[in-house]
């Protein structure tokens, strides 16, 4: 791996000259918040030399020519929301935080699109939007906290994805600033580009290793007038979950389907501290169906309810929206306060798959005796499956978890899955992407990382090891 320089007292005081002695934050107590993301184990929390709150593009043009002239990393960061250790300062450093770049700058009501800094909260954006009369699609369940900048550098997906796409397709421009610092914008407002390579979602997902993205350009759309949430309970998951694919069949072309396996229900409901339906023994399906008519969605709910009643569901439910999503976003809190350190996996298999790879990740959890909770997005393949910790020895921890994940991978590439189908690689998954990833694939994503990032200042140690 590269060597890096250390921050002397001449770049402190050249970094404040760039962003004012404010935005420089030097004070070790003041930096704990930025030494980790959501990630909590001990091995993924690093401490960055300082920490740079840049207000503009300009600032951060010059930050990274000053990183470059005396080799220094920089790493970006958005909300710190992130469940892979992406904006963690591996090799100390700069982290630069975007959050201070919160503006919406535009709402193109003629051509519906939204213009936004990389700092705006993706909830914002939503709210924005149907104010406007329109929709953002992007709906990660982190959309409360998490930053729209940060959900382009890691594609997030989110509950709605089965039908509107991840983020990628809800970006057709950015503002970014290069590797050495040059200001670019690509993309635009056209609906289509066919103008050379699509620089765009090269950037994308790229997880600030190639650039530093500073605004958006987002596609919105028409506002649904009308929707219907549903909740189908089962008293066995793999039937739960065996009925996706047939919904999907029926052609009701849902919004969103969501799975909660039983231990997530009643981990849930003892969080939220609120009853939750057959918590008992119940298995969760969630589905959202949008559309323009309400006789229609009755039509498409009726539907559904009646293949669920044949493969053996307890109960379908209109369910009240806040409730059940507020149960759904809250996986992640409650897993957290069951136990503070957990791996969540973010495998994605084709949607098909979906049944056999969750009976396979409970099987391996019961044969490493750790205690493993699954939830996702259903109708897309992709799996939470958070891996606790407990009481568990960090060695016994450590070693149990490394043999599963072996196993676990090499059975989802068999399945034609892959590693991440939403939170990246970061940090955390490094080792992994290196066993699983074909040689070819990650010689050629090197080879981007080199000519776009010369220095390889930029996020360093993230993806693969250069």
């Amino acid at each position: 791996m590269k060597k890096y320089n250390a921050l002397n007292e001449s770049i402190i005081s050249q970094l404040k000259a760039i962003a004012g002695e404010k935005s420089v934050i030097t004070e070790t107590e003041r930096m704990e918040a930025y030494s980790h993301d959501e990630l909590l184990e001990p091995a993924c929390m690093k401490y960055p030399e300082a920490v740079v709150l840049a207000k503009n593009a300009g600032e951060i043009s010059e930050i990274l020519k000053l990183a470059n002239r005396e080799n220094i990393p920089v790493i970006p960061r958005g909300a710190g929301t992130g469940l892979t250790s992406a904006s963690v300062a591996c090799f100390g450093g700069i982290v630069l935080s975007l959050e201070k770049m919160d503006k919406i700058i535009e709402i193109d009501s003629s051509n519906m699109f939204m213009t936004a800094e990389a700092g705006v909260r993706t909830a914002e954006i939503q709210r924005a939007a149907r104010e406007h009369g329109m929709l953002y699609a992007g709906d990660p369940c982190s959309g409360e906290s998490s930053f729209i900048g940060g959900n382009a550098a890691t594609n997030a997906g989110g509950n709605k994805a089965v039908k509107y796409g991840t983020t990628r397709r809800q970006i057709y421009g950015l503002e970014i600033v290069t590797a050495t610092g040059e200001i670019l914008n690509i993309g635009g407002k056209c609906m289509k580009d066919s103008t050379g390579y699509s620089l765009l979602n090269l950037i994308i997902g790229s997880e600030g290793t190639l650039a530093v993205i500073t605004k958006v350009c987002l596609k919105l759309m028409p506002l649904p007038p009308n929707s219907i949430d549903l909740l189908i309970v089962f008293d066995d998951f793999q039937k739960a979950i065996g009925t996706v694919p047939e919904i999907i069949k029926l052609g009701v072309n849902p919004t969103c389907v969501e799975f909660m396996d039983n231990t997530v229900v009643k981990n849930c409901e003892k969080f939220l501290k609120e009853k939750l339906p057959h918590s008992e023994n119940g298995h969760y399906i969630i589905v959202k169906i949008e559309g323009p008519g309400m006789e229609a969605l009755e039509e498409d709910s009726v539907k559904i309810d009646e293949l669920c009643s044949k493969r053996g569901s307890l109960e379908t439910l209109v369910a009240d929206p806040a409730r059940i999503w507020k149960a759904r976003n809250a996986f992640a809190e409650a897993d957290r306060a069951e136990s503070p350190v957990f791996s969540a996996e973010d495998l994605v298999v084709p949607p098909a798959m979906i049944p056999a790879a969750v009976k396979y990740i409970s099987e391996l959890a019961a044969k490493y005796g750790l205690v493993v909770h699954c939830a996702g997005h259903a109708a897309d393949g992709n799996v939470h499956a958070h891996i606790l910790k407990g009481a568990l020895a960090e060695g016994d921890w450590r070693e149990k978890l490394n043999s599963l994940q072996k196993e676990l991978y090499a059975t989802v590439y068999s399945m034609g899955g892959k590693l991440s189908g939403e939170h990246g690689i970061g940090y955390k998954r490094v080792e992994l992407m290196s066993q699983f990833c074909p040689e070819h694939e990650l010689n050629m994503m090197k080879s981007i990382k080199q000519a776009l990032d010369p220095n390889l200042i930029l996020n360093p140690g993230k993806i693969f090891k250069i």
